[in-house]
């Protein structure tokens, strides 16, 4: 062998690859306490979660009336962004173009209960007249009012029933509940006008709050998005005032040939009732076919007639048009909508069904159909 200098370092011997040892048979008591701890801790977590959940169901329930009032007031602050917008750009200051909206809104309900206040006036006076008539006819045998009297003795059962069928307690009962209706009416229109207000006037620090839960990397394509979505709500908002307006003019020329009395005030509020899906139209048909009753029942009954056959073209061949121009939906989405948002949510359901729709279908076209057509 060479004899090598002292200094020279002498490379690492590698290590023997070590033996695998065949695996420890565990003893099955020390296996056992560790799954009683795993399978108590999955059963312990499991009841937990259905506890909480069962919780936060019960209180959604509660809050529902809340919740559905909230809902329609940012709705409402939706629809108008638009117009608040339009007058952003025109150089008011935000807070002044919301208190603009607000006043014009204000100065429209104010119009509207001008035209109202005198029809029901003078109907509340005509009845007032009319009752002493009405009592001297039923006591009268030979008047058809005291005929029927004779015959059916309303006047008669209609005592027996308040003496005996209603109680201090029941009347009370029901003086109550009136006044605690209408207690929730105010509050509830108190608000819904609140946080209408409040949300109109932060909504780009709302959205701006909200796209700060999206990845930068995408936020750009969420704001588009939502951008998109907002328009269109304010676009659908535009068709229903549309299709309101030509149910309150139509309104108005039937009043006008049949000779219905007070035509603004009843085409106003039909104008008005209509913006309710669902349920608005029939209501102003049915209100103003009771007025009709004051000219004459064959009036009455053509005035029927017409508000049927006009809610039937515009719920078919109006309103799906209008829609289809300010929103690009279908028209069986629509009226498909409109039904199940008004079975599920009533009239606020009825009223967001339709923004709910073309929301689904921006999100649809935006990021679940390029994916499924590129697979």
């Amino acid at each position: 062998m060479t004899d090598l200098p002292a200094d020279t370092a002498l490379p690492p011997v590698p290590a023997a690859p070590a033996t695998a040892l065949p695996p420890r048979r565990l003893r099955l008591d020390a296996v056992l306490p560790a799954a009683r701890r795993s399978w108590f801790g999955v059963g312990f977590g499991t009841g937990l979660g259905a506890l909480l959940a069962w919780l936060l169901v019960r209180t959604v329930l509660r809050m529902s009336e809340l919740l559905t009032l909230l809902l329609l007031a940012v709705f409402i602050a939706v629809s108008l962004e638009p117009v608040v917008a339009w007058l952003c750009r025109r150089g008011l200051r935000r807070g002044w173009s919301v208190a603009s909206v607000a006043a014009g809104l204000a100065a429209v309900l104010a119009g509207f209960v001008a035209l109202v206040i005198p029809p029901v006036t003078a109907a509340v006076t005509a009845l007032t007249d009319d009752v002493p008539r009405w009592r001297s006819q039923l006591h009268d045998h030979h008047s058809t009012l005291g005929r029927l009297e004779d015959h059916y003795h309303v006047i008669e059962k209609a005592r027996q029933q308040l003496t005996s069928g209603l109680g201090a307690s029941e009347v009370a009962g029901g003086v109550l509940g009136a006044g605690q209706l209408v207690v929730s009416a105010v509050a509830s229109t108190a608000v819904v006008v609140t946080v209408t207000l409040y949300v109109m006037t932060a909504l780009p620090a709302i959205k701006r709050f909200c796209y700060r839960f999206v990845p930068g990397t995408r936020r750009a394509r969420a704001e588009s998005v939502s951008e998109e979505i907002l328009s269109r709500v304010g676009r659908f908002m535009l068709g229903n005032i549309v299709t309101s307006a030509i149910a309150g003019a139509a309104t108005f020329i039937w009043c006008e040939a049949t000779g219905l009395p007070y035509p603004a005030a009843l085409g106003f509020f039909v104008a008005l009732m209509d913006m309710v899906p669902v349920v608005g139209s029939t209501v102003g048909g049915v209100a103003v076919s009771l007025v009709a009753l004051s000219v004459s029942l064959p009036v009455a009954l053509a005035t029927a007639a017409f508000s049927i056959a006009f809610r039937v073209a515009e719920d078919y061949l109006i309103m799906p048009r209008a829609m289809k121009f300010a929103v690009d939906v279908h028209p069986v989405v629509t009226v498909v909508a409109v039904l199940v948002g008004g079975s599920l949510l009533g009239i606020v359901g009825g009223l967001v069904a339709i923004p709910t729709a073309v929301a689904i279908g921006i999100v649809l076209d935006e990021y679940v159909f390029p994916r499924t057509d590129s697979a």
